[in-house]
């Protein structure tokens, strides 16, 4: 088996009420909440819960939804479970990533900086849609 350094950091969940969310997957799930008190002081935009030490679920307020500009057609995904998928690889990796898909004229989003995941704020990250129209953000930490 090949030794894969790639890793699931975060998943995120359109959820009609947050701090509701919150609440279930801590108490029914057991995941301890991240950035809770700072959303419900309006600090931060959503808050999330952790899987484990490498990844979280972040819960998106589905308001939100006419604000996710990154793809063309991102909003629509409103209403649908998930949002996007993040991959947290190394910074090489990251970089022939993008290539490959330039490459396969898969349309990329612009990259942007320190946006908050599993680890903490990200050096880079981009979005891209996969065959069936999911959408995948890469990003590295390194």
């Amino acid at each position: 088996m090949k030794d894969n350094t790639t890793r699931l950091d975060h998943v995120v969940l359109w959820v009609r009420d947050p701090v509701a969310a919150a609440d279930f997957y801590e108490k029914a799930v057991g995941l301890e909440p991240v950035r809770l008190s700072e959303f419900a002081a309006g600090e931060e935009p959503f808050p999330s819960v952790r899987v484990n030490e490498e990844a979280l679920l972040d819960l998106m307020p589905l308001s939100m939804a006419e604000r996710m500009t990154m793809l063309p057609g991102a909003a629509e995904s409103a209403g649908h479970p998930v949002n996007h998928v993040c991959l947290a690889l190394p910074r090489g990796e990251f970089d022939t990533l993008r290539a490959r898909l330039e490459e396969r004229a898969v349309p990329v989003s612009g990259v942007s900086q320190g946006s908050f995941g599993a680890r903490g704020e990200a050096k880079r990250s981009f979005y891209f849609r996969d065959p069936d129209s999911n959408v995948i953000e890469a990003r590295h930490y390194d």
